[in-house]
């Protein structure tokens, strides 16, 4: 497939998520029929699989980074490079845990990179977790705020675990980390997540 017809499909559906218009229902062609259409150059399944993976993965980007337009940015430069690298892709593999391995990875070394620059999140990134499109539930602003202040490492598997409803063996897979490793994350991060927003609610009632 070649890239003008990559960067067209996902620009096109880009341009209608930021609009807000409802993205197409999700139809009932198997996933792998749909991989195997879009290695064959089909920009209808390029478009239908948008469809079904845009959402979780601009909220998983956003959620990471606390940075909407960040968030953007790095959900459809990990869908132009699923695509590109569609050709050697196993069609019988499943496609979400894959592409969600490039997105969380961008989201964490963007969220380093802010770190490390000493930049601090807005209150707008501490917003609803989704635009409106986004079918899957809300996130809460305590919550949201609170995920910002975890390091980047324990915020993705908390996001990964507990709102993407990836298993720890899968997410030990896209971060390719021990599932010990992972579970050890999951805990340290809810304990500290839970103890912010304890913090947070004494605060308003102070």
């Amino acid at each position: 497939m070649g890239d003008d017809v990559i960067t067209a499909a996902v620009a096109g559906r880009v341009a209608l998520a930021r609009r807000r218009r409802p993205l197409t229902r999700p139809g009932r062609t198997g996933e792998g029929a749909l991989v195997r259409a879009a290695q064959q150059g089909s920009e209808a399944a390029v478009e239908e699989l948008f469809a079904r993976h845009w959402s979780a993965a601009y909220r998983a980007a956003l959620l990471v980074t606390g940075d909407r337009a960040a968030a953007e940015d790095i959900a459809q430069e990990a869908f132009l490079s699923a695509l590109r690298a569609l050709p050697s892709f196993d069609a019988r593999r499943p496609l979400r845990p894959w592409l969600h391995r490039i997105v969380v990875n961008r989201a964490i070394d963007f969220a380093r990179a802010r770190t490390l620059r000493n930049e601090v999140a807005t209150e707008a990134a501490a917003e609803s977790a989704a635009p409106a499109t986004v079918e899957q539930p809300a996130v809460g602003d305590d919550i949201a705020a609170a995920l910002l202040r975890l390091g980047p490492e324990q915020r993705a598997v908390v996001v990964l675990r507990y709102l993407l409803e990836f298993t720890p063996g899968e997410i030990g897979a896209i971060l390719g980390l021990p599932r010990g490793t992972v579970n050890s994350r999951l805990r340290r991060g809810l304990d500290t997540l839970g103890d912010t927003i304890d913090e947070d609610r004494r605060d308003e009632r102070a």
